[in-house]
Parts: C-alpha cells; structure tokens; sequence
C-alpha cells in the first residue's frame, strides 16, 4: 500500500519523460513515504504518451492518466486528486526544476500540517519570469492572506482528504494553500532547490504568470464566499 503519490502533470514533454523517470525512479528508493507516480497526460500532441506507457509498463509504481484533449494545469491537478488512493499526495513539474527529494523535507512536516509548499531558493529563471511572479504573488497575497510566498512553487505535499474537498477551477492551483486554509486547515512552506530547464518549453507566458492570476483572485474572492466547508460530528 502506497503511502504517498506524486502527480506529474504532462503537456508536450516527451524530452523530459524519461529523465522524469529516472529522477522519480531514484527518489522513490530515498523516500520517507513508500511513494507512487501518476503522470496525468494533458492532451499532448508528441509522443509523450507513447513515453509514459512505456514507463508505466516497466515501472510497476508508475501510473498514468491520459486526457483526450488539453484542459490546463488545474484540471490535470484535479485530476490527480481524485484518483489518488494513498493517504498523501503532491506534485512536481515534469520540467524538474524542483528536484524529488526535496520532498523528504515537506513529509517532514505534513504530519503537523496539512499542506507543506516549497518556496524556490536563488530562483533560476529569467528577470521578466522572476519578477511578474514576485508581483503576481503579492497580488494574490493581498487578496488570499494565505502568508505564501510562493504557491507557484511545483514541489507541494498535501493530505489527500484535504486535496479531494478542493474545488478546483482554471488557475486554482495557485491558489491551493487559501484552499487548505478555507477548511481550517494548516500551511506551511519550506524552502527547497531550483534549477534551470534543460529540456522542452514554458508553458507559461507573461499572461498565465501575471494578468491571469489576477483575474482569478476576484474568482477565488467569489469561491470564498460560497465555500460549504462541514465536519461530520457523527451518524447513526
């Protein structure tokens, strides 16, 4: 029985599929948690999904969903939640930017806490990235009071009871720590490694990073308002 699994969200990345696997195949060996993967196939258009059943097939830990048309980050996320039968959860970029055993250091904490985000040290990417991040973040700060710093960060760990209440919508996934908060859960954020792309392409431009976020706080202020969040005190 998997104690924790790790969803990887795909979209045209068929030249870092397999260093993925390598990088995961080498972190579940270290992992604090008996860990699977679930690479979640976001309609990729290369041969990404050729990639990921191969490994799935020579891995028995590996797991995949493939969708049958691109949906976004968000849905891929959501997608993962509601699949996910171990107690714990997360995900990383199948870029690797964030490196897996940085995991060890949010399982640390989840025990205490019910969602541990990485924030990125030393960040290796452009200024133009850097800085509408830096500015989307205090955006959305400002709106969430949520005290993150970076929930752009693709390094989280989350208890999976809490993931599957999660209403997700496009561009939620910036938003999960305000999420965990609004069922009175507990967040906290550790710093972890970043490192330059080496392969593939950003899937986000300026829009997705900046002005989209923006837009999607007045839909989170909306979710705020009419969120059911209910404990079950008993049943007969």
């Amino acid at each position: 029985m998997y104690e924790f699994t790790i969803i990887v969200p795909v979209y045209n990345e068929e030249e870092n599929i397999e260093r993925v696997e390598k990088e995961l195949l080498a972190y579940t060996k270290i992992a604090s948690k008996k860990t699977a993967i679930l690479f979640v196939n976001d309609g990729s258009k290369d041969k990404s999904q050729e990639l990921i059943e191969a490994i799935c097939n020579r891995n028995e830990s590996f797991k995949y969903l493939n969708f049958k048309e691109n949906r976004g980050l968000s849905a891929a996320i959501k997608a993962g939640f509601d699949h996910i039968e171990s107690p714990l959860t997360g995900y990383i970029d199948a870029d690797l930017q964030t490196a897996p055993e940085d995991f060890n250091l949010l399982l640390a904490h989840i025990g205490e806490f019910d969602l541990v985000t990485g924030v990125r040290s030393n960040r290796k990417d452009s200024f133009v990235k850097n800085m509408s991040s830096k500015i989307a973040n205090g955006i959305r700060r400002a709106f969430t009071h949520d005290g993150m710093d970076d929930t752009g960060c693709p390094l989280k760990v989350i208890k999976t009871e809490y993931a599957k209440k999660i209403p997700m919508f496009k561009g939620l996934h910036r938003f999960l720590p305000a999420m965990i908060l609004l069922q009175k859960g507990k967040v906290l954020q550790v710093t972890v490694q970043h490192f330059p792309r080496i392969a593939g392409t950003a899937k986000f431009g300026l829009w997705n990073r900046l002005l989209g976020p923006l837009m999607d706080c007045f839909a989170y202020l909306w979710m705020k308002k009419k969120y059911i969040n209910y404990e079950i005190k008993g049943k007969g």
